[in-house]
């Protein structure tokens, strides 16, 4: 077989070598008669689709990024281990992606220079490893985290128009190899085949955008204003969550509101947990190791204070932030007690913003009883009713009654017939579209939606005209002054025409210089 021109012989023999995992030399090929087989083409096939099928899976554990700390806190409370398996999704998907990346661009470039594409045991052994490694990675996602999937129609809104692009570019760039196939094989249907196949997916490409929609595709007038921060139990990425570190922490970020989660100790006093157990966030099996396991309600207000709440985030460091604290930070972390209700309280009067709060459990047998504390506390405490947040749904009326001034932040939509408006409600931001979104800004309905940790999804749910989000990353949210990208519908309409004139123009000149 002669190499085609532009291709040297020793370049198409170490492709053949590296994709067949042999040296064959051009007059052992001509002995040998090798040829690209039908079985051959299969086996590309099913190259470029595991290539395609990792690819979206890269996409996803991109966006699930946003939701991972929640993966690390559950696998801790299975195994009683912390790792950021975050590091272990992206370098495993990272060779993944390239190894099958690496051989798809073999496989094109074999095809340019008129070589066989005769893929060796091992790498198809490789390839069906791969492919069932994705699988089984997406069949996991849908059992144990089936609401990523909803996250990932969201990020369409924010990547729809840039993977149009990309694709676009993708798909322009294979009519080069194809072109040479077609040009090369001697089988009309084949042929006939490959081209309705390709044309039909650039053809519905090319009409991709009129069924892309995007809450950021606006005029800059029409923007909103940016969402309110709500620091997730502080600022979990500066300091230990729940502690007084981290609501400082967050009002440093220019958070409006602190968002906990209220436990209630066996004396009585209501303190700031948010685990059952105290074993992820304390040094509770050092100091009680015989009552480690117990529920956090278990232990009395002298025990809590006895803990340790701030060196297990510098020991396992959640958040790769925590490298980068100085060392004031790290003493004043390693420092820090479980704080009561009453300490936060006077340290958010004091901050001037506003707490927000779940009392758990909820399932607890003296669950009135922690209201009646909770309330207790808050009554005393002096902060403006205004300024406190109530999210637990039980015993709801008798908190209106007792402290009327307390907003009622509801976890649900509101209904048809509900008979007291709602005024505020807290949701997974999963849960609500950006048609949902915008009207209940236009009926003065709060939204706050949590947690939101990426620039991507704040950038979406900003143009959508959410209220405020609950964030993990207030340090980074709050220096975002503009969302990521914002166009209007005329220049998008304009970059959507360049971008298919240019696709079809390079589509013609590749057959036309190929032939």
């Amino acid at each position: 077989m002669a190499d085609p021109p532009g291709c040297c012989r020793p370049c198409a023999t170490c492709l053949l070598c590296l994709y067949s995992c042999q040296w064959i030399t051009t007059k052992k090929e001509k002995r040998k008669g090798l040829r690209t087989t039908k079985c051959d083409c299969s086996w590309f096939l099913f190259l470029f689709c595991v290539f395609l099928f990792t690819l979206v899976w890269l996409y996803f554990a991109i966006i699930i990024l946003n939701d991972f700390h929640n993966f690390n806190e559950f696998i801790f409370k299975q195994k009683k281990l912390w790792l950021d398996w975050s590091l272990v999704l992206l370098i495993a998907t990272a060779v993944l992606i390239t190894y099958s990346a690496v051989l798809l661009v073999l496989a094109l470039c074999l095809q340019l220079c008129g070589q066989p594409l005769k893929l060796h045991w091992l790498h198809k052994t490789l390839l069906i490893v791969t492919a069932l490694v994705v699988a089984a990675a997406f069949t996991g996602l849908g059992i144990k985290w089936a609401e990523e999937w909803r996250s990932a129609r969201i990020s369409l809104q924010a990547t729809g128009p840039f993977l149009h692009i990309g694709i676009v570019g993708g798909m322009t760039l294979l009519a080069w190899p194809l072109a040479s196939f077609i040009y090369r094989t001697r089988n009309t249907g084949l042929k006939v085949f490959l081209l309705l196949v390709y044309c039909t997916v650039m053809i519905a490409l090319y009409l991709a955008p009129l069924g892309i929609t995007s809450p950021c595709i606006m005029e800059e007038n029409q923007l909103p204003p940016k969402p309110a921060l709500v620091g997730h139990r502080g600022a979990p990425m500066l300091a230990p969550e729940n502690t007084l570190m981290s609501l400082q922490k967050a009002v440093d970020c220019d958070v409006q509101v602190f968002e906990t989660d209220v436990m209630v100790s066996a004396d009585g006093v209501p303190f700031l947990m948010h685990d059952e157990e105290l074993t992820r966030t304390t040094n509770v099996q050092a100091v009680f190791p015989e009552r480690a396991a117990l529920n956090s309600t278990a232990f009395n207000w002298t025990d809590l204070q006895q803990l340790d709440a701030g060196s297990w985030f510098l020991e396992r460091r959640p958040f790769p932030t925590v490298q980068s604290l100085s060392a004031g930070d790290r003493y004043q972390a390693a420092k820090q007690r479980i704080p009561s209700l009453e300490q936060a309280l006077e340290a958010a009067k004091q901050s001037n913003i506003s707490i927000m709060f779940d009392l758990r459990p909820e399932n607890h047998s003296d669950y009135q009883s922690f209201v009646n504390a909770t309330l207790e506390v808050i009554l005393q405490s002096g902060i403006p009713l205004q300024q406190v947040f109530w999210l637990p749904d039980g015993f709801r009326e008798q908190v209106k009654q007792q402290a009327p001034g307390v907003q009622q932040v509801y976890g649900r939509k509101r209904l048809q017939n509900e008979k007291e408006p709602l005024l505020h409600v807290n949701l997974p931001y999963q849960d609500m579209s950006s048609e949902e979104i915008r009207q209940y800004r236009q009926d003065n309905i709060s939204v706050n939606l949590y947690v939101v940790n990426q620039p991507w999804l704040f950038s979406v749910l900003w143009c959508s005209g959410v209220s405020s989000v609950t964030t993990n990353a207030c340090q980074v949210l709050k220096e975002m002054k503009h969302p990521i990208w914002l166009l209007p519908s005329s220049t998008y309409l304009m970059i959507w025409i360049v971008v298919d004139c240019s696709s079809f123009l390079a589509i013609l000149w590749a057959f036309l210089l190929l032939k």
